[in-house]
């Protein structure tokens, strides 16, 4: 159940409850009303009968004198010098008056006593047909406010969503309207946050730009004189390290691009089967790697897709070469539609990238080794400019599988 379910079915509840209580009551006061107006009138009749009787010796009003049937505490109470009434119980309730009279006789009047006559009967359908208008309004107006309510609720979720796909200018505050209730408080609260995100999410985007920019000559002017170092070990070691930090500023200022939303995608038409086939041919000629550590498998028909193939080509490198590096070949590769699979014989991700996805400069467990953690986040970057979804996930096997599903293009003819 739902929020404004839940509300609604406690509001009802309280409410039902609340008119209950005040019908029972009200019924009960009416009972006891009734109850005082017929000993008072008793009492009345009771009295003439008396002055009649002192006066006359005549009884009135069918009074008598000593009568068998007179309830023993009504007796009692008169022989002890008082006038009293007494009500007998169901099923035939009476009202009994009594006073005693000269020559210590007991003088007394019945009365029937209906505990629901038509007043009565009036009254117990009048409080039940009003309660029961009552409780259907309650609930009518009950179910309109829990409804603004978990109206207003769901739109700050919404928002929350917005803001956690990467939509950092959604506003809370504007979703919900206007008020000073909790909910506007929580939508602020929500709005502060996504700003002081967007803050410094902007100070690591400014931050990461500079650093590859800057970086950028010193490196270059670094590659440069390493290539002019004399043959040997050490200028080889040189080298390939001048070579990594190269490849690092690289990867800085693409990362630095995609931050910027200044990325477009070139889209083709191409065989997916195909191309992935080709792709991983290349990629072994440029890493040198063995042909079983890299195998391709395409099942069903070769989808052909709207896309652009440097991309593709980009996001197979970085999660090919995450996969030899982090985890144990062979890496394979599995086309499927428009579905591209690729699954490493290592450890798996971690939980942690499984679930929130890659980040920069975070390069997971021991037990995939280190780096500097930009290959995912760069094929997650180009996916994203894509339009495709790329998750991270556990294989059936074990390992680690990353899925890239490109999307839908629109229909070429034939």
């Amino acid at each position: 159940m739902g929020l404004r379910g839940k509300l609604g079915l406690i509001f009802l509840l309280v409410s039902s409850l609340a008119i209950l209580v005040l019908c029972i009551a009200v019924y009960t006061q009416a009972q006891s009303a009734r109850l005082d107006r017929t000993r008072s009138f008793a009492d009345e009749r009771i009295q003439l009968a008396a002055q009649s009787y002192d006066t006359n010796d005549v009884p009135v009003f069918g009074a008598k004198l000593d009568d068998p049937d007179l309830p023993p505490q009504l007796r009692d109470a008169v022989l002890s010098g008082k006038r009293a009434t007494f009500k007998t119980g169901s099923p035939h309730a009476k009202m009994w008056a009594a006073v005693a009279v000269k020559d210590g006789k007991v003088l007394s009047i019945e009365q029937d006593y209906d505990n629901t006559d038509d007043s009565m009967q009036a009254l117990q359908q009048a409080l039940i047909l009003g309660g029961i208008g009552t409780v259907a309004l309650v609930a009518l107006v009950s179910v309109i406010l829990a409804g603004s309510l978990s109206k207003r609720i769901v739109a700050v979720a919404g928002t929350a969503r917005r803001i956690a796909a990467g939509d950092l200018d959604a506003s809370a505050a504007e979703a919900v309207g206007k008020g000073k209730d909790e909910v506007q408080s929580l939508a602020t609260a929500l709005d502060t946050m996504a700003s002081s995100l967007r803050g410094q999410l902007e100070a690591e985007r400014r931050f990461t730009a500079d650093v590859a920019h800057d970086l950028r000559t010193p490196v270059t002017g670094l590659t440069t004189a390493a290539e002019l170092l004399p043959p040997g070990r050490p200028s080889e070691l040189v080298r390939d390290r001048a070579k990594v930090l190269r490849r690092l500023v690289e990867d800085l200022l693409e990362i630095a691009r995609f931050d910027s939303g200044v990325e477009q995608a070139d889209l083709e038409l191409v065989g997916l089967g195909a191309f992935v086939g080709s792709a991983v041919g290349r990629l072994r000629m440029q890493q040198a790697l063995a042909a079983d550590d890299v195998i391709v498998h395409l099942t069903g028909p070769d989808e052909t897709v709207s896309t652009d193939s440097r991309r593709i080509e980009r996001i197979l490198a970085n999660l090919i070469v995450n996969g030899l590096r982090h985890g144990r070949p062979p890496v394979e590769v599995t086309v499927s539609g428009r579905t591209v699979e690729v699954v490493d014989h290592g450890n798996g991700y971690p939980e942690e990238l499984i679930a929130e996805g890659p980040r920069r400069f975070r390069s997971g467990m021991a037990e995939r080794g280190v780096g500097h953690g930009l290959g995912l986040t760069i094929a997650a970057g180009h996916a994203k400019v894509l339009g495709a979804e790329l998750t991270f996930g556990e294989a059936p096997g074990g390992g680690a599988l990353a899925r890239l599903v490109l999307p839908a293009g629109p229909e070429t003819e034939s």
